[in-house]
């Protein structure tokens, strides 16, 4: 329908406003192309913008790496002071310069942590790792190396070095074991398997002659293993049948002994005691022992003898300067194969159930710790407890 004035106006003489007015689109239509640039406009926007997750929610955190957690008390602070036991015989060097006082860390409880799968993480306990060595309280240097000392206060290497054993593995009626593997640190393969197949409470002897000891005694310690010092001296035969390089000998004079003695004290640190390596003739000449004791005793080490000599007169010395000593039941691998060993096992267990605690000793060769594991699992089944071998030094035993 035409507007009234539109009557009036001639064709094709309406106003260029007029005309463009005209055609002006409709309401809907302007909406429609609005929306339609909208949309477009904030696509292109959406398409340049980095969003990897496609707008999901994200979380950010830093997750540490996992460690090894220790819990333990505070450690124990013990007074450094000058070595009161050194004599002239032993150098200068022995003698401690003052230095501020150590810390003795105590044995720490290390723990386990599992992960079961993406979403559980389970920690359990594992071995009881020994304290760090040296501890400073009862070392002094030497040219040789650290040797061992009694602390100012009293405290001995055979306390603060020993493995600590449960009250409950030393209470009741229950047959008690300990084992000394010696050889340790010859092989350091052997070695690294002895420490992880066998249990914390089988106590390690290493050998002095040994590549990076220190590093192999701390593994063996931070493993929970009782660590004592394998000590040579001159068995029947020599020098045919040689022990190593400075073995104590029967003949020689106190001097040169005590010079040999100290270098294998000082070959590494964290051993609670030392224990013969061969010696029957050394173990049965009075007057070369005596002096070796002394010393040993002086510096508060315990000392075992492995049961490899039956002539030795090592308790007549020792009782006569009062020092407390052990001997070993049976060596278990004397002959060299699983059967034997195990038989030998056997027999300690008979021992042990007499009371005490009974002390097997043996090498770590592959066959002596592969049949040791196996006889354990089943000796525990029978209620067989194994102790460290400082633990036979302690109650009425020491």
């Amino acid at each position: 329908m035409m507007r009234i004035d539109e009557l009036k106006q001639p064709l094709q003489k309406r106003s260029l406003r007029e005309r463009l007015w005209q055609q002006r689109p409709n309401a809907l239509a302007t909406s429609f192309a609005v929306l339609f640039l909208s949309y477009t406009a904030g696509g292109i926007w959406l398409a340049r913008q980095k969003l990897p997750f496609a707008g999901e929610p994200v979380v950010v955190a830093q997750i540490p790496a996992l460690q090894t957690v220790r819990t333990a008390p505070e450690p124990t602070v013990v007074e450094q002071a000058v070595d009161p036991i050194l004599t002239a015989s032993t150098s200068k060097a022995d003698t401690p310069e003052p230095e501020p006082e150590p810390t003795i860390e105590p044995e720490t409880a290390r723990q386990k942590i599992t992960k079961i799968d993406s979403h559980v993480t389970v920690i359990t306990n594992s071995r009881t790792s020994l304290s760090k060595a040296p501890i400073a309280a009862i070392t002094v240097d030497s040219p040789d190396g650290p040797l061992p000392r009694i602390a100012a206060n009293g405290r001995k290497p055979s306390e603060l070095y020993a493995k600590q054993a449960l009250m409950s593995d030393l209470q009741g009626d229950a047959p008690r074991i300990a084992l000394v593997i010696g050889g340790m640190g010859l092989n350091e393969k052997l070695t690294r398997k002895a420490v992880s197949d066998l249990p914390a409470n089988v106590t390690f002897a290493f050998a002095p002659y040994g590549n990076n000891l220190q590093a192999q005694v701390d593994r063996a310690r931070d493993n929970g293993h009782e660590v004592y010092l394998q000590l040579p001296m001159e068995p029947v035969g020599f020098p045919a049948t040689n022990p190593g390089p400075k073995t104590l000998q029967a003949d020689a004079d106190a001097k040169t002994n005590n010079d040999n003695l100290l270098w294998h004290l000082s070959r590494f640190a964290g051993y609670a005691g030392v224990i013969n390596y061969m010696g029957g003739r050394f173990l049965s000449a009075p007057a070369a022992m005596r002096p070796m004791l002394n010393e040993i005793k002086r510096r508060g080490l315990n000392y075992i003898e492995d049961g490899s000599t039956r002539n030795t007169l090592s308790d007549q010395v020792a009782g006569n300067i009062n020092m407390p000593i052990r001997h070993a039941v049976t060596v278990i691998d004397q002959a060299s194969d699983g059967a034997s060993i195990a038989t030998a096992l056997d027999n300690l267990e008979q021992e042990a159930r007499k009371g005490g605690i009974a002390i097997g000793t043996g090498t770590g060769l592959d066959l002596t710790i592969d049949t040791v594991r196996d006889w354990l699992i089943e000796a525990r089944k029978r209620g067989v407890v194994i102790v460290p071998a400082s633990a036979s030094f302690k109650g009425k035993m020491g």
